[in-house]
């Protein structure tokens, strides 16, 4: 039976209770704590989409990292061929912006793929010459 989580509580000691759709509830054996920042950083990792899209003749990738990590980001055509290497290296956990400039590439779609920690996220852009 594959039941759906519709609501989720806490309770002042911390214990979850999780209600499905059959109207079964569920608690935690022990105090569970969710959250979404840490020391005012975000707890997961992300990648924006690139501002402005479409774009010439730059654009800003934005993306966050909870911990300091090995990043890689990476330019593809939409053939899969590597066009850029906009970062490959050690970063700390906060927010990040990387400009993009490119030279000789023509108009075209793109994609960009942010790589770290065994995270890996892909999204499109638009370069208009």
């Amino acid at each position: 039976m594959n039941n759906r989580i519709w609501s989720i509580a806490f309770d002042a000691n911390d214990l979850a209770y999780a209600g499905d759709d059959s109207g079964r509830v569920f608690r935690s054996a022990r105090p569970t704590v969710i959250e979404n920042s840490v020391d005012g950083l975000m707890a997961y990792f992300t990648l924006a989409q690139n501002h402005p899209n479409p774009f010439n003749p730059s654009t800003t990738i934005s993306f966050s990292l909870p911990r300091a990590s090995f990043v890689t980001l990476k330019i593809y055509n939409l053939l899969g061929e590597e066009t850029a290497t906009l970062m490959n290296e050690q970063c700390a956990a906060g927010e990040h912006r990387v400009q993009w400039q490119p030279q000789d590439l023509p108009s075209g779609v793109y994609v960009y793929r942010l790589q770290a920690q065994g995270f890996s996220q892909s999204r499109k852009l638009v370069l208009l010459r």
